[in-house]
């Protein structure tokens, strides 16, 4: 199993923003620390409940400052920037860290974002496959051109190439975010693993992994990169004695987190949208995810590998809203629950 944390640089109510994003730099190199596989950064725009606006820009600085540990995006959101613009900075942090980049791309939601960058609603609704295309050919070959609907312009060189770092693989793995049967349907032609979110348990991750295959066969993808994909479970990790203590400090501190910051997203449309009870949603979370003792977190870990087949985790370890707090959660799962896995 790999199991990684998961960093949003989440701005609890009372904290500054700089706050919050040195608690995030702190809980990924002390995840270098811990021992971890990989450091998964989150994206938003415009609103606390994540305070890193460019997961490219932070995961540079933690490949700068770590010599072990995979960086990755979770996620890097396509509609809202230019494919190549975005393949270049991957191409750039997979050569010169020595392939430990791993971007994570997704649709994002329908929010004010794409009204400020100029996408338009269209690059949320419709145009994420041909993005996804265009990221991939050019992190994958060696000139790229595009003659598409949203993107043409003439043959021009990658630079730098990908292929060209001394590492195993041609280029910087790429997941996608799935959430649902459409998205699953498109990463699975593609070949590409998936990310799927903290917000769903085990026999849906199941089912998803399940109809990825599916549609990965029927789209005539090699048996072998079908059985070795590498799907991402995101998920929460909270760590004390007692299982009531842990979930305890997940619920004093989260709901507050979850109201103020969910309750920020603009629709670019107007349309309606309804949000979770932040209370209800982190019970919920505290019920699916590694949230207690060490061998119940360990526990946890292995059935969701055994039930879903997915053994890469990217776990929400800033829960608590505290510096020391999150050193110490990413400390123990480093230290008392890693050990415990298969």
């Amino acid at each position: 199993m790999r199991v990684g944390s998961f960093v949003l640089g989440a701005q609890f109510p009372g904290q500054g923003q700089g706050e919050a994003l040195h608690r995030a730099v702190r809980s990924a190199e002390a995840a270098e620390e811990a021992g971890l596989d990989t450091v998964w950064l989150a994206e938003h725009h415009f609103v606390p409940y994540g305070t890193c606006p460019s997961a490219v820009t932070l995961a540079a600085l933690l490949l700068g400052r770590t010599r072990r540990i995979r960086v990755g995006t979770a996620v890097s959101v396509l509609p809202t920037t230019h494919p190549v613009t975005l393949g270049e900075q991957a191409a750039l942090l997979h050569v010169t860290s020595g392939g430990r980049f791993s971007l994570g791309v997704g649709r994002g939601g329908p929010w004010v974002d794409l009204e400020v960058f100029g996408a338009g609603l269209e690059a949320y609704e419709k145009g994420f496959p041909e993005s996804l295309d265009l990221l991939v050919r050019w992190l994958r070959e060696p000139a790229v051109g595009a003659r598409g609907e949203r993107f043409r312009f003439r043959e021009v060189p990658v630079v730098p190439r990908p292929s060209e770092s001394l590492t195993e693989g041609a280029g910087p793995e790429v997941v996608v975010a799935c959430t649902s049967p459409a998205s699953v349907r498109m990463a699975a032609e593609r070949g590409l693993p998936m990310l799927l979110g903290m917000h769903v348990g085990d026999e849906e991750k199941a089912e998803m992994v399940a109809l990825w295959r599916q549609h990965a066969r029927a789209a005539g993808r090699p048996a072998a990169e079908i059985h070795g994909a590498a799907h991402v479970s995101a998920g929460v990790c909270q760590i004390a004695d007692r299982r009531v203590d842990a979930a305890e400090t997940l619920l004093k501190a989260m709901p507050g987190w979850l109201r103020q910051g969910l309750g920020a997203h603009v629709t670019v449309d107007g349309r309606a949208r309804q949000m979770r009870d932040p209370h209800a949603y982190t019970e919920l979370l505290c019920g699916l995810h590694p949230v207690g003792p060490p061998r119940l977190c360990a526990d946890r870990l292995a059935a969701t590998g055994e039930r879903t087949g997915i053994h890469r985790f990217a776990l929400l370890v800033e829960g608590s809203g505290d510096l020391a707090a999150t050193e110490e959660n990413v400390r123990r799962l480093g230290a008392e629950v890693l050990p415990q896995l298969p």
